[in-house]
């Protein structure tokens, strides 16, 4: 692929706002769009993301009651998922997550883990003082999340298939019902976004963006 095709795939890609209800996407591109979510880079590597791929049309109908911006896609995208974001009862410097997934997953040394422990301790203290409110951290937490969005909306357009990320819900409405129908603990996790995939049954708009003199500033 060459620098062209790579600028054709960002074109490609927009805010798709209904999608076609008889077209599916296939396990296999499903897979390796989420494989891209999996494979995406957090602070300090400790992933403070899960995902919910809600596919049952009446938890659909329950979440879309909430979702001022999705009310098209939600009904007619081939799969919608959730964005989980794991709470301050994880991402806390000292809380057990933190440590299983640095000796666990990261298979750090005893000297490794002590090290990458008090540097979390000390960015999450002083460096962004993320200890200041439960928000702080969640929404630290939530910043990574939209690093995996965004390699879904890439991997998705390199492999035609559309998709739309959403944002216009009522985070406690939504929290709630998911906590009803699908036993979520909103103690420990909150929804940072969803997003919708499929394939457009319309065609795309014209994309708008400024141009790159008035972003791109070199000093």
């Amino acid at each position: 692929m060459n620098k062209n095709d790579i600028l054709n795939v960002f074109k490609f890609r927009h805010a798709c706002k209904e999608f076609n209800p008889d077209k599916k996407i296939n396990d296999e591109d499903f897979n390796f769009i989420m494989e891209t979510a999996r494979l995406s880079p957090s602070s300090f590597g400790i992933e403070p993301w899960e995902f919910l791929i809600i596919q049952n049309p009446e938890i659909r109908e329950k979440i879309k009651a909430y979702t001022w911006g999705g009310q098209k896609q939600i009904p007619t995208c081939s799969h919608l998922v959730v964005c989980l974001v794991k709470k301050s009862y994880f991402m806390k410097y000292n809380s057990d997550y933190v440590e299983y997934f640095m000796r666990d997953i990261q298979k750090n040394t005893d000297e490794m883990y002590e090290l990458r422990s008090k540097l979390l301790k000390k960015f999450q203290e002083s460096d962004f003082a993320l200890l200041d409110s439960d928000r702080a951290l969640f929404d630290w937490s939530c910043k990574q999340t939209y690093i995996a969005l965004g390699n879904m909306l890439t991997s998705a357009a390199m492999i035609g298939i559309d998709s739309c990320p959403i944002e216009g819900f009522q985070k406690k409405e939504v929290e709630e019902g998911l906590a009803l129908s699908c036993k979520i603990d909103i103690e420990k996790y909150g929804v940072s976004y969803m997003v919708a995939f499929g394939y457009r049954i319309y065609p795309q708009k014209t994309k708008t963006r400024q141009e790159a003199k008035d972003i791109i500033h070199w000093v």
